[in-house]
């Protein structure tokens, strides 16, 4: 299928499913858009406090952008003071976030247990993700450990880190296949049925591997990239997703800070940096891709935000079970992107959109080599 004709099936699926999920106002969540160009704001009933919008993601109700916890520990270059990054996660929930996202191999360690020391006062408010399936208990953090007993050494570890005695959202967070899908699934069913587990999830895994895993213990969410300028997953797990009744949950929806307008055709990344290897953020790459920087600025100011909110905005206009997980260390960021929280676009306006895209030729894969080979086909 060639990039265009996929755009195409991929809006269609969108559209369609959107409408009929209990109508296309419970989808987009927006009235339509005003002559003026102003944002498409939502109402306070679909509000929680007045705070921000919820959403369910299979039975786990969340705020409707949560915050990723892995850019803190240094995962695109420098080092953070513990007691600023404690600060920032404290002023997401002063904000309105209730949805937190950690793993085990974030630092290793150290993004659960600053995570877990920033949220110990408002615990039972929030929701933690966390994730097992690299070997950190055993001293291999990049080799993939899916085993039933590393499994519960994990989330031990994980519950002590986070000053827990619950998991609100258990992930798988690579498919090993060494280890039965039907395995880990049982050994997380039993976690759930012991309370050390509520809902449990898998990040980059296949339809095939979700509808295995589902089939023995249902999943709530599942995590991926995606952005504006990686959909893949629309195509390959969301009619999935969509007939399980299972929510997701983007990592990366700014693009790794390519679609807020602050990285251009100059800009370069040294090893340390998580870009630094990642084929869209070659020196050509970037130059190619810049025309599409230049489109979401556009729609951007044609909403009244910002381009990092606008990213944010698409993404939660396209299904009512997506809550993004967009990571900062910086407390103005945390602000802007926080503002997406209550605009929408009307269906119209993302057919207008995606029609614009679809002109647009992209450059660069995702992922380095390595990566790849660890993502779930």
């Amino acid at each position: 299928m060639d990039r265009r004709n996929f755009l195409k099936q991929a809006s269609s699926y969108a559209l369609l499913a959107a409408g009929t999920m209990a109508g296309v106002s419970g989808a987009f969540a927006g009235t339509p858009s005003s002559s003026n160009g102003q944002p498409d704001r939502m109402s306070d009933e679909s509000k929680q406090g007045g705070n921000m919008e919820q959403r369910s993601l299979g039975g786990l109700n969340v705020s409707a952008i949560g915050l990723g916890c892995l850019p803190m520990v240094g995962y695109y270059g420098g080092k953070y003071e513990k007691k600023d990054m404690i600060a920032l996660i404290r002023r997401a929930y002063d904000k309105g976030v209730t949805f937190f996202d950690t793993a085990e191999v974030y630092g290793p360690h150290t993004s659960e247990e600053w995570v877990g020391e920033a949220v110990a006062p408002f615990r039972d408010k929030i929701k933690i993700g966390t994730k097992f399936g690299f070997g950190v208990e055993e001293g291999q953090p990049t080799a993939l450990n899916s085993r039933p007993d590393h499994i519960r050494r994990a989330v031990e570890g994980s519950l002590r880190r986070l000053r827990t005695d619950h998991i609100d959202l258990l992930y798988q967070h690579r498919v090993d296949p060494n280890v039965p899908m039907e395995d880990v699934a049982g050994v997380v069913k039993d976690l759930m049925q012991e309370g050390k587990v509520l809902h449990w999830g898998m990040s980059e895994a296949s339809a095939r591997s979700i509808r295995r895993a589902h089939a023995v213990c249902p999943v709530s969410a599942v995590q991926s990239e995606y952005a504006i300028w990686w959909r893949e997953p629309e195509t390959k797990i969301f009619p999935t997703l969509q007939e399980l009744g299972i929510g997701f949950v983007p990592y990366c929806p700014l693009g790794r800070a390519f679609l807020t307008g602050v990285i251009n055709e100059d800009s370069r990344f040294k090893q340390g940096d998580r870009r630094w290897n990642l084929p869209q953020f070659q020196p050509e790459a970037l130059k190619h891709n810049m025309p599409l920087v230049y489109l979401v600025r556009e729609w951007a100011q044609r909403k009244g935000v910002t381009p990092a909110q606008f990213a944010l905005i698409w993404m939660l206009s396209r299904k009512p079970w997506i809550a993004p997980i967009p990571g900062t260390t910086n407390p103005g960021h945390l602000d802007d992107f926080l503002g997406a929280a209550s605009v929408r676009l009307t269906p119209y306006e993302m057919e207008e959109f995606d029609a614009a895209y679809a002109k647009i030729d992209l450059m660069g894969h995702r992922a380095d080599p390595f990566t790849e080979s660890q993502i779930d086909k």
